[in-house]
C-alpha cells in the first residue's frame, strides 16, 4: 500500500507492535503541543497520506490505554477512511477525562486497520424475511 510521509526523519512508517497486532499506532505530527482540555476536541495532524486500494477501507480507532488512562478517545468512535481519499490523516480526539491532555510530536494517538469490505447492491422489496428476533430492538436479548 503507498504512502507518502512528512518529515520523515520524526515520523516513522506506521507499524504492528507485536506479532498479534490488528492495529499499527498512529502518532501525532503536530508541530506545537496541543493542549486539551476537559470535554475539548481537535484534529490531530499524523502527516500520512496514504492509497488505499479498492475494496479497502482505513479504520482509525482510539487506543484503549488513552481511552481508560486519560479519557481521550475519538469524537466519531471509529473514523472511516475510504479508498479514494488522498487528503492527510487526521485523527478527530476528545478529550472525555477531568485534566488537560498535552500532545505532542511523535505521541502514539490513534491505531489503523486496513480491512476489505463488500459494497451491495439494494433490492427494493415489499417485505423483509422475518427472524426469530423479530423487531425486538436494545436490550431485547437480554443483558
Amino acid at each position: 500500500m503507498k504512502i507518502r510521509i512528512l518529515n520523515k526523519s520524526t515520523n516513522p512508517l506506521p507499524e504492528y507492535k507485536t506479532k498479534g497486532s490488528a492495529g499499527m499506532d498512529l502518532l501525532s505530527n503536530n508541530e506545537a503541543e496541543i493542549i486539551l482540555k476537559p470535554m475539548e476536541r481537535t484534529l490531530v495532524p499524523t502527516g500520512l497520506f496514504v492509497e488505499i486500494p479498492n475494496g479497502y477501507e482505513g479504520q482509525v480507532r482510539a487506543r484503549s490505554g488513552l481511552s481508560i488512562k486519560n479519557g481521550i478517545t475519538l469524537v466519531n468512535a471509529v473514523g472511516t477512511i475510504d479508498s479514494d481519499y488522498r487528503g492527510e490523516l487526521k485523527v478527530p480526539v476528545i478529550n472525555l477525562g477531568h485534566e488537560d491532555f498535552t500532545i505532542k510530536r511523535g505521541d502514539r494517538i490513534a491505531q489503523l486497520i486496513v480491512t476489505k469490505y463488500e459494497q451491495v447492491i439494494w433490492e427494493d422489496s415489499d417485505s423483509v424475511d422475518e427472524t426469530d428476533r423479530g423487531h425486538g430492538g436494545f436490550g431485547s436479548t437480554g443483558v
